[in-house]
């Protein structure tokens, strides 16, 4: 978003973008809850934890949270894999890369063994502590998904030395009851199913956002309403929405935006009235 944009709304960052910065994502009391179960839990004993929900209902932003909580513990290595791997060698070259672990196969059919046993290695070595969120991972292939059990199955000093929480749509709890990905689904320890988010919710985590990139007066209360509204519980939709209308007030120069661009934009069964005649019978 360019600079003249910014200045005209006093805006440190677009708020409606996915790259906002992580301090002005909102973290919710379910949300909240999880992360201290993976804090006390999965992170002391090691092991698997899973979030799930349909598209919108904030899964990436969820890692995105816990990656910053879990980065200021020093004794944590947290790594990110937002798209994943189909083939196991790649897989475990982009593990090596986030790690600092050399695990470059010398051949094209893996050498997975030896892989997992410089993992193992290196992991007594320097004492590491790693975690991996993986996002997507309706996406990766039931061959990685069971290599990354059996890196989570490695134990020094009687304690797992992967910690791994996946995140997916609601097609990756269904493929742990296939037969072949089981054994990784008897080992998660943490579920989090996301669900579609109250009004209340889309509310707070509009304001938010507003509030923190620094114009909270950014959107009439009408206008939040009618978003959070229409929105009908999915987050993604509510900043898409949201983006559309700050483009568009840009362009128009407008002081705020309110309800009524909302219907200029959106409205189209209802044709809106020239904004000066609104005016005239107000």
């Amino acid at each position: 978003m360019n600079k003249k944009l910014l200045a005209l709304y006093g805006l440190a960052f677009n708020p409606f973008a996915p790259d906002v910065p992580t301090e002005a994502l909102h973290l919710t009391t379910p949300v909240e809850s999880f992360f201290w179960k993976v804090q006390q839990g999965v992170l002391r004993e090691g092991g698997f934890a899973l979030i799930t929900g349909e598209p919108g209902t904030g899964k990436s932003v969820t890692l995105r949270l816990l990656s910053r909580q879990l980065a200021e513990e020093p004794e944590l290595h947290v790594g990110v894999i937002s798209r994943p791997q189909a083939s196991v060698a790649d897989f475990y070259r982009e593990m090596g890369e986030l790690f600092g672990v050399p695990l470059r196969p010398h051949n094209r059919w893996g050498g997975s063994k030896l892989l997992r046993q410089r993992w193992d290695e290196h992991i007594e070595q320097t004492l590491m502590r790693p975690v991996l969120l993986l996002d997507e991972a309706q996406q990766t292939s039931a061959a990685v998904l069971n290599e990354l059990r059996l890196l989570g199955s490695s134990r020094f000093d009687s304690r797992q030395i992967l910690t791994v929480v996946l995140s997916g749509d609601l097609r990756l709890p269904e493929r742990f009851r296939h037969e072949d990905l089981l054994p990784l689904g008897s080992r998660i320890r943490m579920r989090l199913a996301l669900q579609p988010a109250s009004a209340e919710d889309l509310r707070t985590t509009l304001k938010h956002l507003m509030s923190t990139a620094g114009n909270s007066a950014l959107m009439t209360p009408d206008l939040i309403a009618t978003l959070c509204e229409h929105a009908l519980g999915n987050y993604r939709v509510l900043m898409t929405l949201s983006g559309e209308l700050l483009a568009a007030a840009a362009q128009k120069e407008l002081p705020q935006i309110d309800e009524q661009l909302y219907f200029e934009l959106f409205a189209i069964h209802q044709p809106a009235k020239p904004r000066s005649a609104l005016r005239a019978g107000a």
